[in-house]
């Protein structure tokens, strides 16, 4: 998971730069909005290797670490605690809860968007599903409908510009991106790259929605004076696209700026170009490096194959560990001289379930590895791992700690 989450950040941080660096300033908001989402679907797609660009003939054995588990020897009795019941589950916990708190905030602003549209007057003008608000707001629209100001519009005070500002929002579908980036960023809520995702993706839409109206009206000027004059309306809507997002002067200058198409086509072809490696890169595993990794003193993973069935201990994981903790005996000599540490194994789960190769990576000496070897033969037959649809051995490291009785 650590290593997914890595990767999906790395690969935003890189299309993001990519972005600001060659698209951000350019006049291809279609290619642009293209191409925020896409990579946003290719950040959290590619590092789960639904695409690898790895031969079959190399995955003849596959690597998997186990969480660490811990032998604790207390005054009364022996007992075996895994970590990720301590920590991990804290920090699960903790995301759980922000997550839990997001989603909530999410139900509530839709809910407060259905009740308005509810509790309100519709109108149907030229198409378009109108929804006259009683409060003071500026033009806003979300999925099919545009709100409105009831006052304003009846006392015909909304510029037409600013209707078609916003049904150029729900023609293009807007509302789905804003829904998608939502989504992504409850999910990843500690990604802080995704808020720039986010402010990109408006933006564009703003640009988006200002071209079409300058493409309908011909009157930029006129235009750019209206939208200076409800600047300092600071009315925001979330989940809503909103006229006054981001009145800046980029916008101005994104109406009036001269699009160059061949310094267009260059940059688009740039960032394809740069996508399709990011690609192959992330998609790409060496079987070399893989083979020749081994797990130093300070490391508790080694790399994972696309392990499509993984193998299991008869019971599962929970099972395997009070396994061990079950028929752990610690030494006289490492309880007498209360050792504590971490000692470091290693075994392969055959294509038939039984466990070979049976090795001590870090010792703490006192026999502790030679009872870690002991039990781990006792082991019963695990469930067969499967590559590609194929049985094949799997590596695993299991770390212990032991701590003795103080």
């Amino acid at each position: 998971m650590i290593s997914y989450l890595l990767k999906s950040g790395l690969l935003l941080f890189l299309f993001y730069a990519a972005y600001n660096l060659l698209l951000e300033n350019e006049k291809m908001f279609r290619f642009n909005r293209a191409y925020l989402l896409l990579s946003l679907a290719f950040s959290f797609l590619v590092p789960l290797q639904i695409i690898s660009l790895q031969s079959d003939a190399n995955n003849e054995i596959g690597y998997f670490s186990l969480d660490e588990l811990v032998i604790q020897k207390s005054n009364e009795s022996l007992k075996s605690l895994v970590d990720y019941l301590n920590l991990p589950n804290v920090i699960f916990g903790i995301y759980s809860l922000v997550v839990s708190v997001l989603i909530i905030r999410f139900v509530l602003n839709l809910y407060s968007l259905c009740k308005k549209i509810k509790a309100n007057e519709t109108q149907f003008i030229n198409g378009e599903k109108i929804i006259l608000i009683e409060e003071s707001i500026l033009p806003h629209s979300f999925w099919d409908r545009i709100f409105i100001n009831k006052s304003a519009f009846e006392n015909n005070k909304i510029p037409s510009e600013l209707i078609a500002h916003e049904k150029a929002h729900l023609q293009q579908k807007h509302t789905l991106d804003i829904l998608f980036i939502e989504i992504l960023q409850i999910v990843f809520w500690f990604n802080p790259i995704l808020v720039l995702y986010k402010k990109a993706i408006k933006l564009n839409h703003e640009f988006l929605a200002d071209e079409a109206v300058n493409i309908r009206y011909n009157s930029i000027s006129k235009y750019q004076n209206l939208l200076l004059e409800i600047a300092s309306d600071k009315t925001s809507i979330n989940l809503a696209s909103t006229i006054n997002y981001l009145i800046t002067q980029k916008r101005f200058v994104m109406m009036t700026k001269k699009e160059s198409k061949i310094k267009s086509a260059l940059k688009a072809f740039a960032v394809v170009a740069f996508s399709g490696l990011l690609l192959f890169v992330f998609s790409h595993k060496s079987t070399a490096q893989e083979n020749k990794e081994k797990l130093n003193d300070d490391s508790q993973t080694i790399p994972v194959d696309p392990i499509e069935t993984q193998p299991e201990f008869p019971g599962g994981k929970e099972a395997f560990y009070k396994f061990i903790g079950e028929n752990f005996k610690m030494p006289p000599e490492a309880d007498k001289n209360k050792v504590n540490g971490k000692l470091y194994l290693q075994f392969v789960v055959e294509k038939e379930g039984s466990l070979s190769e049976i090795k001590v990576l870090k010792d703490l000496g006192y026999g502790l590895g030679n009872e870690a070897i002991r039990v781990l033969k006792l082991s019963p037959k695990w469930t067969s791992g499967n590559i590609n649809g194929k049985p094949v051995r799997i590596l695993y490291s299991l770390p212990i700690t032991i701590q003795s009785a103080n």
